[in-house]
């Protein structure tokens, strides 16, 4: 038995590594979107290790067996695909759209990794108290909102259907499901029907 994170940690800090062999075999050294697509695949994975190191979620913190370990880097596997599809079929992305990316990436790791913190330095000193403040005041998942982001700029960096429908499956087939857990969790606050009502459920504004 072994906990979540070291599956998951384990899986993100190599990407970049494993982006870097996608390159090597496919000879892309000369490709703009692959080198671009290395910095902000790779760049997170690695910042995610970091991030585990220093406020980890609790929620990976459960211990796991093999079988589960297994699931969790084929699932994760499926997020190379958009690096793959950019070095296997040479993809050279337009200027606006490798722009458009990176904006969306920034954006994403920043309401991502800060929620993050939040939670975790609100929870390590003020336990037992809703969080309905900062990036939570208007949108109670706004860390999965940023993960969106992060995965979308990667999609679209690939100019391919599949990541899209990939990162579709993960938002419907699991995001939206740990979401709604969350909220049967948060509702034996009583101000949370009252946080509810202000809030959205994943998208600022929307959702």
């Amino acid at each position: 038995m072994f906990k979540q994170k070291y599956f998951i940690d384990t899986h993100k800090g190599i990407t970049f590594v494993v982006l870097l062999a996608m390159m090597a075999w496919f000879g892309r050294w000369e490709s703009v979107t692959a080198w671009v697509y290395l910095a902000l695949h790779g760049t997170y994975g690695l910042l995610w290790v970091l991030k585990s190191r220093l406020f980890p979620d609790k929620q990976w913190e459960e211990d796991k067996g093999a079988a589960y370990a297994l699931l969790i880097i084929a699932g994760l596997s499926a997020y190379w695909v958009s690096g793959l599809l950019i070095t296997w079929l040479d993809v050279k992305a337009p200027a606006w759209l490798i722009g458009l990316c990176v904006s969306m990436n920034v954006f994403g790791v920043f309401f991502h990794f800060v929620s993050d913190m939040q939670k975790y330095v609100q929870l390590k000193y003020h336990p037992g108290h809703l969080i309905t403040d900062g990036l939570f005041a208007r949108t109670r998942n706004i860390n999965y909102f940023g993960e969106l982001l992060i995965y979308l700029s990667f999609a679209l960096l690939s100019m391919h259907w599949l990541p899209l429908v990939i990162l579709a499956g993960f938002v419907f087939g699991f995001w939206l499901g740990q979401m709604r857990k969350k909220d049967q969790s948060l509702a034996r606050y009583a101000e949370f029907a009252a946080y509810k009502k202000k809030s959205k459920l994943f998208i600022p504004f929307l959702f």
